[in-house]
């Protein structure tokens, strides 16, 4: 299967997620400034609504969006316990807290701020809004390792891959402490550390390409 993925995007959760599975990815970097694949092809070709992730199946079918991508991938490895057992709470917990995630962090929140068309007034709703969330998510990370249960789910992957973009934006996390202890333990695992260094490895790729 491949992965059409951007650097420093939300795909790194599939990545992550992939690897903790250990379902080998072909990942093919998109160029979504120009929403090109490394071919030079549209990347509308393979995904109509010009997003990524995208994951192209060993038939040619594609599956977008990082919710069901995510869900997919972990329903093939079931005993890893990555996205629960089907009827179990565990399993709506897991996508309880995706849909949070994806709607109320990553798009009402972080999204504005990589808009360069944003007025500065709407960037400090975003932040205000951003600081409300992880207020939260560090309230409940005082008495949880992970966010559902006791142990890894595709969920710490989703959150890990848009918590990081704190930096990006130059947000400090010092006010959270639990958030930051679960940021630091979530990247320590293996999973973790080989996607983000897929991720530099193509930054630098990107950044010789540029000259810089």
């Amino acid at each position: 299967m491949k992965l059409y993925h951007e650097s420093h995007g939300c795909s790194l959760a599939v990545d992550i997620v992939a690897r903790e599975l250990e379902l080998p990815l072909e990942l093919v970097w998109v160029d979504m400034s120009r929403k090109v694949l490394p071919d030079g092809s549209d990347l509308h070709r393979v995904n109509a609504k010009g997003q990524v992730p995208t994951l192209e199946y060993a038939d040619g079918e594609y599956l977008t969006e990082g919710l069901a991508i995510m869900q997919y991938l972990a329903d093939q490895r079931p005993e890893s316990g990555l996205n629960g057992k089907a009827g179990d709470v565990e399993r709506y917990r897991i996508l309880e807290w995706m849909s949070f995630i994806a709607s109320d962090l990553h798009k009402a929140g972080f999204m504005p701020l990589f808009k360069k068309i944003t007025p500065e007034k709407s960037r400090q709703i975003a932040l205000d809004h951003i600081h409300g969330r992880l207020q939260w998510l560090d309230d409940h990370l005082a008495d949880h390792d992970y966010l559902v249960g006791s142990r890894f789910t595709i969920a710490d992957a989703h959150c890990y891959a848009i918590v990081i973009w704190t930096k990006r934006h130059n947000i400090d996390t010092a006010a959270w402490p639990h958030l930051e202890a679960y940021m630091t333990r979530i990247a320590s695992r293996p999973s973790v550390r080989a996607a983000v260094g897929a991720q530099l490895v193509q930054e630098a790729h990107e950044a010789a390409a540029r000259g810089l």
